[in-house]
């Protein structure tokens, strides 16, 4: 069997919140990740999409956001939950992410949701809204069940999610992305588990 170099995870940031529950959510993953997966975040504060400035020199955040996409493996995107949607400046970042139409960083990228809300709901309808934009630039979701973390606030501590169910849902949807690894080509190897 060969070895691997750490799967490289990408974690979105949904909120620009500096103490935002999704920052605490990835750090609290980072914490319990093995050497088999190394987990790098991003932030989405972004200039607002504009097309007139998307060609080839697009503003230097959004250069920095697609290329950082583009290096990772795969993207695990942790999202809040406001007013039953997705924050605006998520969905902001994902339209950057998206273009040029067709061949985007997004094109063929496999991704995990995790939705978190003081809301017992978990934030389940902005995972929703994130799901179907990802799917629209044909991103490929990683199989397994919704992860949303309801009352999040009771479940993290010193800026870290520490509650173990939610790790552990979310620790297994990585796992789905190690075990195609054998074969050395993960976006063909998640169609095949879609």
């Amino acid at each position: 069997m060969a070895l691997h170099p750490p799967l490289r995870l990408l974690g979105i940031v949904g909120s620009l919140r500096r103490n935002a529950h999704s920052r605490a959510v990835l750090l609290g993953v980072r914490s319990v990740l093995d050497a088999r997966v190394s987990l790098s975040l991003v932030g989405v504060d972004l200039p607002l999409y504009n097309q007139d400035l998307d060609d080839d020199k697009p503003p230097r955040a959004v250069h920095d956001f697609r290329k950082q996409i583009a290096e990772s493996d795969a993207l695990v995107v942790s999202t809040p939950e406001y007013n039953h949607g997705m924050p605006g400046a998520l969905k902001n970042a994902l339209d950057w992410a998206s273009r040029p139409h067709g061949n985007s960083v997004l094109k063929g990228k496999p991704f995990i949701v995790v939705s978190s809300s003081p809301a017992f709901t978990g934030g389940v309808r902005a995972q929703a809204q994130v799901n179907e934009t990802m799917l629209a630039v044909q991103a490929l979701p990683v199989p397994g069940p919704q992860i949303v973390i309801g009352a999040v606030d009771g479940k993290v501590s010193n800026g870290l999610l520490v509650d173990g169910t939610s790790l552990g849902f979310i620790t297994a949807a990585i796992e789905n992305l190690l075990a195609p690894r054998a074969t050395d080509n993960l976006a063909e190897n998640m169609v095949s588990l879609a």
